[in-house]
């Protein structure tokens, strides 16, 4: 946390309090009144028992806030560990006794109440700053994944958000072609002048690279349909050795919510079953299906770092190795808007890959932010200098070497996580998260 020790870090009591508010009112109105029936869910390794994870989400604030800066004893309904993910196994969080639905919702209020009269009581400094900030960012994170379970349970979503089927901003067609991306050295990483960072985004070092063409937009529906048709899900070649592992465990023969009927393509979007859209990202893909589409195209999947210079790097002015200056979005250092990018369930759901040209990259590439999450070539590992972030010294380091990095955060993604160096990261097999992807020229 070495970059804390400056004020220009400092956030006041009001800013971190209506952040705090922020993300718990998106939590409970993504789960806060679910019916009785879908309070009962099926044991699935990638969900978590939905009063087990609003828990860990206050135990949080708890564990990585209050006893942190206060040594106090921590809230308690149960062991103290019960509610730690580093510490207990999915497979045991469903087989223990968690408290009813009403004993969460005021375990999650005590420990809110107790962040927010610490906020009302004195002004953060710059390292209490981090730690508020760590925890609301946290929950944020869980109110995608409850989003995502609302979509793999086939639940509604939030009835306030827009409608992006009726939305004629938002149809506007394919986006086709490659743009051109100079190579040279490129600083990979964060830069210190940021508020905010991650452990993983530590911190921009050079790195070289070839010239290489990428795509304007991510691959479509339209596109992956290409491929599902020319029996795309039917011969190995086109995989590698674990993704037709995969492939045939699952029996998999289409992306994981689209439906076959009387020749047409349909999707189940969260409660409802839709006429699959032409062109819109294709979405809930894994790394397998990606990589097996980009064999069959001809194309491949870009670096991470590649991503990454196509996001922030302005042409001729960051690959001389003269400094480190990098855009914080594609569109410069402005804060996201819905002009810009597809977030904080703007759309409630993905929108044509020709939307939002306000959004564009120097280099042209559209929708680097928002939308879907992009799967990279790359295979999560830290940055050179690796240190373990104190106290959350479980976030990124168990992973390192079996996750592969997604990029540029999804529809529901909150704003205030995505960025250009935001690094996300999931095993290969998972086609729940809300992610597509974007290829390059071989």
């Amino acid at each position: 946390m070495e970059l804390l020790r400056d004020k220009k870090y400092q956030l006041s009591s009001a800013e971190l309090a209506e952040m705090v508010n922020d993300t718990r009112e998106r939590t409970l109105a993504l789960v806060g009144d679910l019916a009785a029936e879908e309070r009962s869910v099926p044991r699935l390794d990638i969900l978590n028992p939905p009063r087990w994870e609003l828990c860990h989400v206050a135990f949080f604030y708890d564990a990585f806030l209050l006893q942190v800066l206060d040594i106090s004893s921590p809230v308690g309904i149960g062991s103290e560990e019960m509610f730690d993910s580093f510490r207990v196994a999915n497979v045991d969080r469903w087989s223990m006794s968690l408290p009813s639905w009403d004993g969460t919702f005021a375990y999650m209020e005590e420990i809110l109440s107790r962040v927010l009269d610490r906020l009302d009581a004195s002004q953060p400094t710059p390292q209490e700053t981090y730690l508020y900030m760590l925890c609301a960012l946290h929950e944020d994170m869980h109110g995608e994944s409850f989003t995502t379970f609302l979509q793999v349970l086939g639940h509604s979503m939030l009835a306030e958000s827009v409608d992006a089927f009726s939305n004629n901003n938002y149809r506007m067609g394919p986006l086709r072609g490659d743009v051109e991306i100079q190579g040279g050295t490129y600083h990979l990483g964060a830069t210190k002048d940021v508020q905010f960072v991650f452990d993983n985004e530590k911190w921009a070092h050079p790195v070289q690279l070839a010239t290489f063409r990428m795509a304007r937009a991510p691959v479509t529906n339209n596109e992956f349909q290409g491929f599902v048709e020319d029996g795309g899900y039917c011969r190995s070649d086109w995989w590698s050795y674990e993704g037709w592992i995969w492939r045939t465990k699952i029996a998999a023969e289409h992306p994981e919510y689209w439906q076959g009927k009387n020749g047409a393509w349909l999707c189940q979007y969260f409660d409802t079953v839709l006429p699959l859209e032409p062109h819109k990202p294709v979405i809930h893909v894994n790394w397998y299906e990606a990589e097996a589409y980009c064999n069959w195209a001809g194309r491949r999947l870009p670096t991470e770092a590649e991503w990454e210079l196509a996001a922030c790097g302005e042409p001729g002015a960051v690959l001389s190795g003269r400094g480190i200056s990098k855009r914080r979005y594609p569109w410069g250092n402005e804060a996201p808007t819905p002009d810009r990018a597809n977030l904080n369930a703007y759309a409630a759901g993905c929108v044509d890959v020709a939307a939002l040209p306000e959004g564009d990259s120097a280099f042209g590439c559209r929708q680097m932010i928002g939308n879907v999450w992009e799967w990279t070539a790359t295979t999560f590992y830290p940055y050179p200098g690796y240190l373990v972030d104190y106290p959350y010294k479980e976030y990124s380091a168990p992973w390192f070497g079996y996750y592969k990095v997604l990029r540029g955060g999804a529809w529901a993604t909150r704003s205030r996580l995505a960025n250009n160096t935001y690094r996300n990261f999931f095993l290969p097999h998972r086609t729940d998260i809300f992610a597509g992807f974007r290829t390059c020229e071989k």
